[in-house]
């Protein structure tokens, strides 16, 4: 299990931007389970929808990358470089995430060639799944 102090030693994702709490499980290179505990106070809400507050679709999308981030640069080989989207495809949001929802973020690698890849991303709490979807990274 990672601590957020720990994943900030791997990605420079730092807060109000850092969207994992922890990383449950990791095989660096090739999946992790991370975990993110949603909040009313979260700087999103204020906006989106102050009368119903939703987490965007695009930041969990964000927080499913920042997993993925973490799978690819606990690599030792990749220590100290950054992981950016190279593109999204089939992505799928499935319910609202809401105040008091606690996303598991599962993330496993597909195939990666060089500094490029592709993995399959889910988000979601027991049976309920809240988005999914394949992210490609691309390392630099």
């Amino acid at each position: 299990m990672l601590t957020s102090k720990e994943i900030m030693e791997i990605i420079p994702h730092r807060s109000p931007f850092l969207l994992v709490d922890q990383i449950l499980e990791i095989e660096p290179g090739i999946r992790a389970i991370g975990k993110k505990c949603v909040s009313y106070n979260e700087p999103f809400f204020a906006g989106h929808f102050p009368n119903e507050p939703v987490m965007p679709g695009v930041l969990v999308i964000e927080a499913l990358a920042q997993v993925g981030s973490v799978v690819i640069l606990a690599k030792e080989e990749n220590r100290g470089k950054n992981a950016y989207f190279g593109g999204i495809q089939n992505a799928r949001f499935r319910n609202k995430v809401i105040p008091g929802d606690v996303l598991t973020l599962e993330v496993q690698v597909k195939k990666s060639k060089g500094p490029v890849g592709v993995a399959s991303a889910k988000a979601y709490d027991g049976n309920k799944v809240f988005a999914e979807g394949e992210i490609t990274f691309v390392v630099s």
